[in-house]
């Protein structure tokens, strides 16, 4: 039986919201808990919201499951195969399909590694952050350099795909010194980085502290400075970008992230957890209830947590498609946003940006940004979403 594949690719994102500590960057669905987690209960609802979302969709070839949170890394290995067992039971998966997990790198979780490749996954995502000690303590993390290390030798070992995270445009941070650290970065990733911008996201303690001026961050100057050095430094150690701030060899891209920027259709389930489902000729935009207490209650009640389930039009379907596929290195298909926005892009403003060295046709049918262009890409994306 053939099965239905959507344009861009189908993939599961599973939410897993709770963490050892709240890092004082970030702003995602997060929360720490100070009694244990009901793992049993918790993923009971994982099984049914999967459920329900199987019945919407229909069985479908999976490209790439997604563990992310929150650190996933806290979860039993037992808890990561019942769910993959539960996504099994809704949709087809293959050898092929890739399945990820996001790991802190403490030396606890790292034992947990042949727990999780027994139950399926094949490729770890580490947050590492920083590759200094004293860098790691600001930035509220639980391990240090040592722990990363070893963390990164056994997933090297036991996952045939790794990737880490490292956070980059610190406060006091120089240029000199974050070549140092993302070549070093280079030596030890496999084939796969994430290199990410400090940003001060409202609600979170950074922000708080900035406002208050006791944080210093870079100038725009110096931010293009280091985000111009990030590609260059990464480009010459063979780890290109494929999107803003992906960097991987050919052939080993994240597949997941691949699915959400060229618009494919994607189910997120757990907490907070948003997706991109087709059913039928309509595209809707999905989101579940964000804290995860009254999540897993909701579930229970019904069957699942969804707050939000509402088709996308033309326009928003376009303008999501022009937001996530000019991210990529490979660009957007012209006729395909065509399709998705019943309308054309406007050729004056092409040729505008086009003028200006923001933008570049590479095919007959394919437009993508210029690397001058990443730079101010939300810009770009607005003028031609105008």
């Amino acid at each position: 039986m053939s099965l239905e594949t959507p344009a861009g690719g189908f993939g599961v994102y599973v939410h897993w919201p709770f963490c050892a500590a709240k890092c004082p960057y970030c702003d995602f669905n997060s929360h720490v808990r100070h009694q244990a987690v009901d793992q049993d209960r918790f993923v009971a609802a994982f099984e049914r919201e999967l459920a329900h979302f199987g019945e919407m969709t229909g069985n479908r070839a999976v490209d790439s499951i997604f563990f992310g949170g929150g650190t996933p890394s806290l979860m039993k290995p037992q808890t990561v195969d019942r769910i993959l067992n539960a996504i099994g039971k809704q949709w087809t998966v293959t050898q092929g399909t890739e399945i990820t997990l996001e790991a802190n790198p403490t030396s606890v979780e790292a034992d947990r590694f042949k727990g999780y490749r027994s139950a399926g996954v094949n490729r770890v995502s580490l947050g590492v952050q920083s590759l200094h000690d004293t860098e790691l303590k600001k930035l509220g993390r639980l391990h240090d350099v040592a722990t990363a290390l070893k963390a990164i030798e056994i997933a090297r070992e036991t996952f045939p795909r790794l990737s880490f995270d490292l956070i980059y445009a610190r406060p006091h941070q120089t240029l000199a010194d974050w070549k140092q650290e993302l070549e070093r970065a280079i030596d030890l990733a496999a084939d796969h980085l994430s290199l990410y911008q400090l940003t001060i996201e409202e609600g979170t303690p950074f922000f708080d502290l900035y406002n208050a001026g006791k944080l210093q961050m870079p100038d725009s100057d110096l931010a293009a400075d280091f985000y111009e050095l990030t590609q260059e430094v990464a480009a010459a150690g063979g780890l290109s970008a494929y999107e803003v701030s992906n960097h991987a060899k050919p052939g080993a891209e994240c597949r997941h992230n691949l699915v959400y920027w060229r618009y494919g259709d994607y189910v997120g389930v757990g907490p907070g957890a948003h997706g991109r489902v087709s059913v039928g000729a309509n595209k809707l935009a999905t989101s579940c209830e964000r804290h995860p207490e009254s999540w897993l209650e909701a579930v229970e009640a019904n069957g699942h947590a969804l707050v939000e389930n509402v088709g996308l039009g033309p326009e928003e379907q376009g303008d999501e498609y022009l937001l996530m596929g000019l991210r990529l290195r490979e660009g957007i298909e012209v006729s395909r946003y065509e399709s998705l926005s019943l309308r054309k892009l406007d050729p004056r403003r092409l040729a505008d940006l086009r003028s200006h060295g923001m933008i570049e046709e590479i095919e007959a049918d394919r437009l993508r940004v210029t690397p001058e262009g990443m730079a101010v890409l939300d810009a770009v994306v607005a003028d031609l979403a105008a």
